[in-house]
């Protein structure tokens, strides 16, 4: 069940993004190795890819709603599993973990279309 609106999940992204990115001095872990490196570039990368999606809090609208959610899902995917994958899970693992379930949950649990795009179809298409 989706029950995240686009115009929120446009809020968490950029949140989430300034978070990523901050999350090394934060929390801690800013060895300059993968454990550091690892979120400050998701963050970034999620930071950009949401100014390019087609939903209420893009400025260029490029990247569809959908494949913005997959790159969420493998984001997500990837810091989770990053401290085993890259081998710091030793010195740090758990804001990547937990940053990482929580964007795999937004993807998952956001709509797939933002509310005014579809209101804007059925306005549209009753006008014709």
């Amino acid at each position: 069940m989706r029950v995240i609106g686009t115009k929120a999940h446009g809020v968490l992204d950029y949140l989430m993004g300034a978070l990523l990115i901050a999350a090394p001095w934060i929390f801690n872990f800013d060895r300059g190795g993968a454990e550091t490196w690892i979120p400050v570039i998701l963050g970034a990368s999620a930071i950009l890819y949401s100014l390019f999606t087609d939903y209420e809090m893009g400025a260029s609208r490029q990247i569809s709603m959908r494949t913005h959610l997959g790159l969420d899902l493998m984001s997500g995917i990837l810091l989770a599993a990053s401290p085993w994958l890259f081998g710091f899970a030793d010195y740090v693992y758990t804001p990547h973990l937990v940053l990482g379930l929580l964007e795999i949950g937004a993807s998952l649990l956001t709509k797939r279309h933002p509310v005014n795009e579809r209101h804007s179809h059925h306005r549209t298409a009753a006008m014709h």
